[in-house]
C-alpha cells in the first residue's frame, strides 16, 4: 500500500480462498478497495502521532523558553509590595513630549510602567491584580534580547510615547478603554524576541521563523505576537483574565492587529487612507476609522524616537546602524548582498537618514498632527532633525569615511559635537 507518498505503509495478501478454488475480479476489487480504506487508517494513524509528537515538543519548548525567562522572586515579591510611585516622582518632565524615556534607569523602567498603568486608569478599569501586573512587565522585559536598538528600552519608550498621547492629546476621547488597553499593552509586546535583523533576512536566510510565518507576511511581527501570547497563557501573567468574554476577545484581536501594523510595509499600504481620514476628519462611528487611528498611533509609538531633541536622535541612529551592518556583515557571510543600508562600505548615513525622516517620519507625524490638534511641536521636531541631518550631510561629503566602514561616521560626528561645545565654552557638560 503506497498511500499517499510513494512509501511503503502496509502489505495486504489474499491467500487460501475458502469458498473456492480461486479469487474473482470481484474479490480482487474489493480487497483493493479495503487495502486503500486499510491504507489511509494507517496514514492518518501515523500524522496523528506526528501531530501529537510536534504538541509534545512544542510544549517542551515552552516550557524551556519560559524556564530561561523564569523572573527573579525577590524583585517580584518587592514591586507587589511596594506601592505604585506616582508617575511624577520617577522624573518631573515624565509627561511632555520632549522629555526621553532612555533617561530612566533601568531598574525604574518596571515601576515607570506600573505607574502609568496606573495614571491611565488601566488598573482598576480592568481590575488587574497587582501581582499579575508585575509579572506580565517583568515576563515582557525578559523576553527581550540584547541588540543594539530592538531591545527593552526599546520596547519601553514606544509604551512611554503612547502615555504621551494619552496626557497630551487625549486619545482615550477617540478610542475605546478596550481599544486604549490593546495599544498600550502592544506597544510593550511590539517587538518580543527580535533577533536584530529584519522580515527580508528572515526570508532569505529560510530561518524557522520564516518557515513557520513567511507564507502570511510580517514574518517578525507574527512572531512577537506569538511570544506575547506566551507570556499571557503563562500562569499569573494574563492581564486581560478579568475582561468579559466580548471585551476579551475584542482584546486580544485588537491585540494582534496592532502588533501586525508595526510592519512599516502595513502602514506604507495604509497611508493614502490615512491622509485621507485626516482630510475628511476622524469619524468616531465609522470602525474603519478606529483601526486606522490605533495603527497610526502605533506606528506614531514605534518611531517616537525620531521625535526627541538631537542628542536622543543621534545616539539612536548610532544604534539603528550598528544593528544594520551587524545584519549586513551576516549576509555578506553566508554569500548575499546586502541592502545599501545595511552595508558598512556603502551606507551615507545621512542621505539614508534624511530619506526616512522626509519618506516616512515627518508625512506620518504630519497626518497625526492634523489628526490630533496639539501634536505638531512633534512634528516640528522630527523637521528639526531632518534640518540637522541635511546640514550634517554637507559637512560629511568633504570628511570622507576611511578604512570603507560608514559606522566611523559616527566617531566624526562626536568629535564635531565636542569642538562645537568647546567653541561655545560648554566643554565638559553631559549629554543626556
Amino acid at each position: 500500500m503506497l498511500f499517499p507518498f510513494p512509501e511503503i505503509v502496509g502489505v495486504a495478501e489474499l491467500c487460501n480462498k475458502i469458498n473456492g478454488p480461486c479469487f474473482s475480479t470481484y474479490d480482487e476489487e474489493l480487497a483493493q478497495a479495503f487495502s486503500i480504506y486499510c491504507g489511509i487508517s494507517l496514514v492518518h494513524s501515523l500524522l496523528y502521532k506526528k501531530v501529537a509528537d510536534a504538541q509534545h515538543r512544542s510544549k517542551l519548548s515552552n516550557e524551556l523558553m519560559m524556564y530561561h525567562m523564569k523572573v527573579n522572586e525577590d524583585e517580584t515579591a518587592r514591586l507587589i509590595v511596594d506601592k505604585i510611585p506616582e508617575i511624577t516622582s520617577i522624573h518631573p518632565d515624565v509627561s511632555i513630549f520632549s522629555f526621553t524615556p532612555r533617561v530612566i534607569y533601568d531598574d525604574q523602567t518596571i515601576p515607570c510602567c506600573l505607574a502609568m498603568f496606573e495614571d491611565m486608569g488601566m488598573i482598576n478599569r480592568w481590575r488587574i491584580h497587582k501581582e499579575t501586573l508585575v509579572k506580565f512587565v517583568l515576563m515582557v522585559k525578559k523576553g527581550y534580547r540584547d541588540p543594539p536598538y530592538h531591545n527593552w528600552y526599546h520596547a519601553f519608550s514606544v509604551s512611554h510615547f503612547c502615555y504621551l498621547l494619552y496626557k497630551n492629546l487625549r486619545i482615550d476621547q477617540l478610542l475605546t478603554d478596550v481599544e486604549l488597553f490593546a495599544l498600550f499593552v502592544a506597544c510593550l509586546c511590539h517587538d518580543l524576541d527580535h533577533r536584530g535583523t529584519n522580515n527580508a533576512f528572515q526570508v532569505s536566510s529560510k530561518s524557522v521563523l520564516a518557515a513557520l510565518y513567511s507564507s502570511e507576511g510580517s514574518v517578525l511581527e507574527r512572531h512577537h505576537f506569538a511570544q506575547a501570547m506566551c507570556i499571557l497563557n503563562t500562569e499569573g501573567c494574563n492581564i486581560f483574565e478579568n475582561l468579559n468574554k466580548r471585551d476579551y476577545e475584542q482584546a486580544l484581536d485588537l491585540f494582534q492587529e496592532i502588533i501586525l501594523a508595526t510592519d512599516l510595509a502595513h502602514h506604507l499600504s495604509a497611508v493614502k487612507d490615512l491622509e485621507t481620514m485626516a482630510k475628511e476628519g476622524y469619524d468616531k462611528s465609522n470602525p474603519r476609522c478606529h483601526t486606522l487611528l490605533t495603527c497610526l498611533l502605533m506606528t506614531s509609538c514605534d518611531l517616537s524616537d525620531q521625535t526627541k531633541g538631537w542628542g536622543t536622535t543621534k545616539k539612536i541612529a548610532e544604534l539603528i546602524y550598528q544593528e544594520f551592518f551587524r545584519q549586513g556583515d551576516l549576509e555578506k557571510s553566508m554569500g548575499y548582498r546586502p541592502h545599501e543600508m545595511m552595508d558598512r562600505e556603502k551606507a551615507f548615513i545621512p542621505d539614508l537618514q534624511i530619506s526616512f525622516l522626509e519618506n516616512i517620519a515627518m508625512p506620518l507625524y504630519r497626518i497625526l498632527g492634523d489628526l490630533l490638534p496639539g501634536s505638531e511641536c512633534v512634528y516640528e521636531a522630527v523637521k528639526a532633525n531632518r534640518d540637522t541631518w541635511m546640514q550634517i550631510r554637507e559637512t560629511a561629503k568633504h570628511k570622507p569615511i576611511t578604512h570603507g566602514n560608514s559606522f566611523d561616521f559616527f566617531k566624526m560626528l562626536d568629535e564635531d559635537d565636542d569642538m562645537s561645545l568647546v567653541n561655545n565654552g560648554e566643554g565638559g557638560k553631559e549629554n543626556h
